[in-house]
């Protein structure tokens, strides 16, 4: 049986996020303003089937595809949104379920620290960055959820909301990371939409809930 971990529909990506997911991508890149879908199940191998099922629907790009054993994940994207909707619809389809089924996105960590010491953003930018740096004196937001995928459409929503830095947007393996930077106020304005995003997205709970 395949169970649908994460399915989020993304209506426009956000220049950074775009611009990040496209520094990481195996596949096709996306641009900003794109339209995306990421789609995470178990067991991993389903995700190959699925693939080809969205590819073959529509005229959707794969951007990403992360095979574990556990947990396999996808994004595709294009610039019409009715053909990533059209694409996540045949794939929902083949499950024969709908998006209400995927599992609830639970917030595992959310935490705003403020002004950021030389030291600290030294070997945050050294250790966990792949996106821009993050500076001493700026506040930090970070964010896990669970299951990972959902961190994408969190990182979406802050950056639309506020002017701040994406540092780090981790969306695979067990629990998904997000790092922020900016002046305290926007850290505080992105931080509330990350995680009202998370919480606004229906599902069902998982097996640990």
């Amino acid at each position: 049986m395949i169970k649908l971990r994460t399915y989020v529909f993304i209506d426009s990506l956000q220049p950074q996020l775009a611009v990040y997911l496209g520094s990481v991508s195996q596949g096709f890149l996306p641009v900003p303003g794109d339209a995306c879908l990421w789609l995470e199940v178990a067991p991993g191998m389903a995700i190959h089937r699925l693939s080809d099922i969205a590819l073959k629907a529509t005229r959707v790009h794969l951007g990403q595809q992360v095979v574990e054993r556990a947990f396999g994940s996808m994004v595709f994207h294009h610039r019409d949104q009715s053909d990533v909707i059209e694409a996540g619809r045949a794939v929902l389809n083949q499950l024969g379920t709908s998006e209400d089924s995927r599992q609830k996105a639970r917030v595992a960590w959310g935490e705003i620290v403020r002004a950021i010491t030389p030291d600290h953003a030294v070997l945050i930018n050294r250790q966990d960055r792949k996106g821009s740096m993050i500076l001493p004196g700026q506040s930090m937001f970070i964010l896990e959820t669970e299951p990972a995928g959902y961190i994408v459409y969190a990182a979406n929503e802050a950056e639309k909301a506020s002017n701040i830095t994406l540092v780090e947007c981790r969306a695979v393996g067990a629990f998904g990371r997000l790092t922020l930077a900016g002046k305290e106020a926007d850290i505080s304005v992105a931080a509330h939409a990350a995680m009202e995003a998370i919480r606004s997205l229906s599902g069902v709970p998982g097996d640990d809930a």
